[in-house]
């Protein structure tokens, strides 16, 4: 079955909050895990998010049979990555194979270094992120960010 999360960490795996993400850098990629952690953070945000994220198993998989899939947290990072970096699966294969930061927000601790993703899954999980999905997304992070700058304001 698939799952949105894993609410206990492996050994060595920081928290989302914990990740410390370079906020002077002007690369696309920090601003990205910026904002997902942020997204995250917020326990009410992240409540919409996964009930959200609970329709990327497609209706035709049996949830008690098989083995699980990629955890729906996993391919939001993923997603959005890929979507906002108009890249190619090889390019995001490289990047969660091997960008450290990239890694820890994917929920991979100190243990988990040999731990790669094949050019194969990455297709098959990515590709259930359908714009239907980014657009209810979309409405979540979209209505988050009229509160904060309300808040702000």
């Amino acid at each position: 079955m698939r799952t949105t999360h894993t609410p206990q960490p492996q050994l060595g795996e920081l928290g989302i909050a914990d990740i410390r993400i370079n906020p002077r850098s002007r690369d696309d990629i920090p601003q990205l895990l910026r904002g997902l952690q942020y997204l995250y953070t917020d326990h009410k945000l992240r409540a919409e998010l996964f009930k959200i994220l609970e329709k990327l198993t497609p209706s035709t998989v049996d949830p008690l049979l098989g083995r699980p899939g990629m955890l729906g947290w996993q391919i939001l990072v993923m997603g959005t990555l890929r979507l906002n970096l108009n890249c190619d699966y090889d390019r995001l294969q490289e990047l969660v194979n091997h960008h450290r930061i990239i890694r820890q927000m994917l929920g991979h601790g100190l243990c988990d270094d040999e731990k790669e993703y094949n050019l194969q899954t990455l297709k098959d999980n990515v590709r259930l992120f359908t714009p239907d999905i980014l657009d209810e997304i979309n409405q979540v992070v979209v209505n988050a960010g009229l509160k904060l700058k309300k808040k702000n304001a």
